[in-house]
């Protein structure tokens, strides 16, 4: 094994190998409005607590989406693979996005949430870049479905060997 793959090697490990559950997180109406303001979503089904009592099939407002699926980036330091290479390994990070997003299950108002994560690939794309693609999965706590399946894309620059 090279010195200069011996950090993905560690992480090629862990490929499928599933990773959590993480803490639970409570998705407050303080955070629906707040995500609201940065967003300007102010649908009344996230932000207008007495209609959504009245008018809602789920009898509350519920989180935007996008939110549900930004809870992930609080929890990935908590979900990290084992054998991932440390910061010092690493020269220059991009967070490419996200891909196959899937919001399968509202998350009312008030519920807790937590995340799964599974490291789906690592592939080599040159001059010392790696991608790395891990499936994430948000479930509401009693939810039948998950709240939010979705796969964070993550390019990395190792250092080279020294």
């Amino acid at each position: 094994m090279s010195t200069t793959t011996a950090p993905i090697d560690g992480l090629r490990a862990a490929i499928g190998v599933q990773r959590g559950p993480s803490s639970w997180r409570t998705i407050t109406q303080e955070d629906i409005d707040k995500f609201a303001q940065i967003t300007g979503d102010h649908q009344w089904i996230h932000v207008d607590v007495e209609r959504a009592k009245r008018d809602s099939p789920f009898g509350t407002t519920i989180a935007h989406g996008n939110l549900t699926l930004s809870v992930i980036d609080g929890l990935r330091e908590e979900l990290s693979a084992p054998g991932a290479p440390g910061h010092e390994q690493i020269a220059f990070g991009v967070n490419m996005g996200w891909n196959r997003v899937r919001y399968p299950a509202p998350v009312m108002s008030g519920a807790r949430v937590r995340a799964t994560a599974e490291l789906v690939s690592v592939d080599e794309k040159g001059g010392g870049w790696w991608e790395i693609v891990d499936r994430f999965t948000v479930e509401a706590e009693g939810a039948e479905k998950p709240a939010c399946v979705a796969e964070s894309v993550v390019r990395i620059l190792l250092r080279p060997a020294q």
